[in-house]
């Protein structure tokens, strides 16, 4: 069941086996206290699924498989993969489904 993300007066509708996953911020502050600045903080690795495509095509009996990932999931995905988007202003990633290590329950 693929699905879209509608952003302003487009749409993104992820193709294949590609999932889109909205970045959730890192936290500023540690445990102690301090304030991290841009670059001591680490590229984050956990995001939230806001659409998700069809699903991958066999090539030997041409019928589409499911993903195993949907809406909603929080997702543990691998550190530099997919494409990075900025739409208003929030971070997005597209990956494909085999880039995507977990999912958070």
């Amino acid at each position: 069941m693929a699905t879209t993300l509608t952003v302003g007066a487009s749409s993104l509708r992820p193709l294949g086996d590609r999932v889109l996953i909205k970045i959730v911020a890192q936290e500023e502050k540690t445990a102690g206290g301090l304030f991290l600045p841009d670059s001591a903080k680490e590229k984050p690795q956990i995001g939230e699924i806001v659409a998700v495509g069809p699903g991958r095509k066999n090539d030997k009996t041409s019928t589409i498989q499911p993903l195993d990932v949907k809406i909603g999931d929080k997702v543990l995905y691998s550190k530099y993969s997919g494409t990075e988007i900025k739409i208003e202003g929030a971070e997005y990633l597209l990956v494909n489904e085999k880039d995507i290590l977990a999912i958070a329950e």
